[in-house]
């Protein structure tokens, strides 16, 4: 998978959020976007998912030389952040199942399998909405992660998360990784050490 950007410019009523970017993310790398809070992280991340739209320039996405439309990129894409809400009237089960619906699973992976890898087995019929934030935030990364996707965009990934679930995502991220491409928005080091590249969104302001 190959993500383009050409002078890409995003802008919010009269506020310039991002100017004139130019990059390119390639799969089998990971990239860390880095600012400071409020700087226009997660604008970028929502431009690279296709969710939201530039005022001026260009973004192109290609899988084995193909070109894909911006409004199919939906589907090459797993995508977490800390605005991404649960459905917190349903069960982790229901939320698993629901979500391999529009998502398969990599590797032929099980519902019960997804469950496991989530840490949370003994409340896999516990609605959501009784989760503490950090158990909710390892729903949404493991959902998005575990997703046969070869783009995976993590906004602020350990949000919520305690030392014990920061190595798990650490370790579930390198675990299913390989030839994909990861972007990961951050202002935290612990957050995107494994990243192979840095983007300072400072840079295109």
């Amino acid at each position: 998978m190959i993500v383009k950007l050409d002078k890409v410019r995003k802008r919010f009523e009269h506020e310039w959020v991002i100017k004139d970017l130019t990059f390119t993310f390639t799969s089998g790398k990971a990239y860390a976007i880095l600012g400071p809070n409020g700087s226009g992280k997660s604008t970028l991340m929502q431009l690279i998912s296709g969710a939201v739209s530039p005022s001026v320039g260009t973004i192109s996405y290609s899988f084995d030389n193909k070109n894909i439309p911006v409004e199919n990129i939906f589907r090459q894409v797993s995508y977490s952040g800390p605005y991404i809400q649960l459905v917190e009237e349903m069960t982790l089960m229901e939320h698993i199942r629901f979500h391999k619906q529009f998502k398969p699973f990599r590797q032929n992976l099980h519902e019960n399998d997804i469950l496991a890898l989530t840490g949370l087995s003994h409340h896999a019929d516990r609605q959501v909405r009784n989760f503490s934030s950090g158990m909710k935030q390892r729903v949404k990364l493991a959902l998005s992660i575990l997703s046969d996707t070869p783009i995976l965009l993590l906004d602020e990934p350990a949000t919520n998360l305690d030392d014990a679930g920061l190595n798990w995502y650490l370790n579930l991220l390198v675990q299913h990784r390989l030839s994909r491409l990861v972007i990961v928005s951050s202002n935290r080091p612990e957050e995107y050490s494994f990243c192979d590249e840095q983007l300072s969104i400072l840079d295109y302001k």
